[in-house]
């Protein structure tokens, strides 16, 4: 028998203890220390449905995970500058921001958030820090800007994209931001995911909705795979090896989708369908406990929902 290398063991939610090689793991019994079986990969995620926002909105910014989340800002129809708080199963209000906006990008957790740039009627700078009960001024990004994308944490933050298009990236550190390596590809209305060292961007526009993606090392961009669907105004969470990219609309007319696809640091696959698909929302949490919010159908929604990727079994006993 081959042996497993770089194993180890790890604990599945309601599952006993595995060994794991790559995408090839094995459940033991930890009662009679006998192995039950084994399973490879994933199945696609389901979406299933959460608890709605108070406040509909849309072009608003998400953080946080799927227990924990925040919302922040967004258009009402009226610029929006309520915050709210995500359980897993409803949604309180958190402190107001201080400067009312749609367009903005969030990061970091619900008790140390951040969201960055946006719109009122001219574009903004201004960055606030969450601290679980409210906001606080943070230093203004060098290029103020809108329908940016985020990533990362309060204290080790990352921006990029945005209005006009632009291909800048910022990078902060609790207090000031500082110029990054530019995107090679310039849009806005894009996703992002991951940290200030390993950031991932998504989709987008700049004339026409892009399909690429594109992924940050802490200095500089390069080429990621393909998303399979291109399209802008969608959202985005998880890590550079492990992201997710849900809903938007392609470049023009008023179509939504409900698409979602998986990233594993190389390639797209695809998800599982939202249930209502949508442009402009937000996302945050994990590729495997993922969660979206808001955003526009026919109308502007509260509808939140809940991503869950659960194991595969392809082995009922060894």
């Amino acid at each position: 028998m081959a042996k497993l290398q770089s194993t180890e063991i790890v604990g599945v939610a309601n599952r006993p203890a595995t060994i794991c090689s790559n995408t090839m793991c094995i459940w033991f019994d930890t009662t009679n220390l006998k192995p039950m079986a084994s399973y490879c990969g994933y199945t696609p995620g389901v979406w299933s449905t959460g608890g709605g926002l108070i406040s509909a909105r849309w072009i608003l910014a998400g953080a946080g995970t799927q227990n924990a989340g925040l919302a922040a800002g967004g258009a009402a129809p009226t610029i929006a500058s309520c915050t709210e708080e995500y359980n897993g199963t409803s949604w309180s209000a958190g402190g107001a921001l201080a400067t009312a906006r749609y367009g903005l990008a969030g990061a970091g957790t619900q008790n140390v958030g951040l969201v960055a740039g946006g719109i009122t009627s001219p574009r903004v700078a201004c960055t606030e820090e969450y601290n679980g009960t409210s906001w606080s001024a943070g230093g203004a990004m060098i290029l103020a800007r809108h329908t940016l994308a985020a990533a990362g944490t309060q204290n080790e933050g990352l921006a990029f994209g945005g209005g006009d298009p632009v291909s800048c990236t910022e990078e902060y550190n609790g207090t000031s931001w500082s110029t990054g390596g530019a995107l090679a590809n310039a849009r806005y209305r894009l996703a992002g995911a991951g940290t200030q060292n390993a950031g991932l961007a998504m989709g987008g526009s700049a004339g026409a909705a892009f399909s690429c993606t594109e992924e940050y090392d802490g200095t500089s961009w390069s080429a990621g795979g393909q998303l399979i669907v291109q399209r802008q105004r969608l959202a985005g969470a998880g890590t550079q090896n492990s992201g997710l990219a849900a809903g938007g609309a392609p470049f023009g007319g008023s179509t939504v989708l409900q698409c979602t696809e998986e990233y594993n640091g190389t390639s797209w696959s695809a998800g599982g369908s939202l249930i209502t698909g949508r442009q402009s929302l937000a996302a945050a949490g994990t590729r495997t406990e993922g969660f979206v919010m808001g955003g526009y159908i026919n109308a502007i929604s509260a509808n939140t929902e809940e991503y869950t990727i659960l194991l595969s079994i392809v082995d009922t006993c060894l």
